[in-house]
């Protein structure tokens, strides 16, 4: 079945597609990664409300971080989850529903700055240790504990950095990783098109 079959026309089969809506039926829709900023009133029980709204209607929650920001009485809170363009509509109308919620904007993946930090515990021999060192300067990793048998990484940067980090060092054994979640905000410059 064909959109024309369908009887849509033009601007409804642009507006569905810039909606991330399947045109026809049952066409599967591409859940995409979001991250969603949202300022917060800093009083007990806010962070559990937006956890509460996220399991009572099954959206998937990647990571979620929250502090306070330059204002003590605000708190940011970064999410990254996935899902179609309607079902991420969805999530930004409920959470701006919320009652301590000041703010929600869904981030342009093109116009924001992003940081993770992971600590990384790797177990290291004479044999190995200088190409770990050779690893972790390449991307600016630096050691923050070393024992006899292991040494505990720092990385800091974008997701796909400390992926990149975690994937070079895994062969070497990771032993044990903690990773903060992305914490994240609106570049406040965009440059050219």
């Amino acid at each position: 079945m064909s959109a024309t079959e369908l009887n849509l026309t033009q601007q409804q089969v642009l507006r569905k597609k810039a909606n991330g809506e399947t045109v026809l039926p049952d066409a599967p829709e591409t859940p995409r990664r979001h991250v969603i900023a949202v300022l917060l009133e800093n009083h007990v029980g806010a962070l559990n409300r937006v956890v509460n709204l996220f399991s009572a209607r099954n959206f998937n929650l990647e990571s979620v971080t929250v502090g306070v920001t330059e204002d003590p009485a605000v708190s940011r809170l970064t999410i990254v989850t996935s899902g179609t363009r309607r079902q991420i509509k969805q999530v930004l109308r409920l959470l701006d529903r919320l009652l301590d919620t000041l703010s929600v904007e869904d981030l342009d993946p093109d116009a924001l700055v992003e940081r993770e930090l992971c600590l990384l515990r790797i177990g290291y021999t004479k044999a190995n240790r200088a190409e770990l060192m050779d690893i972790a300067d390449i991307f600016r990793a630096r050691v923050v504990d070393v024992t006899p048998e292991t040494m505990t990484f720092e990385v800091t940067g974008p997701a796909a950095k400390v992926n990149a980090f975690v994937g070079m060092m895994r062969p070497h054994g990771i032993v044990e990783m903690a990773r903060s979640g992305r914490v994240a905000m609106r570049r406040a410059l965009a440059y050219g098109d």
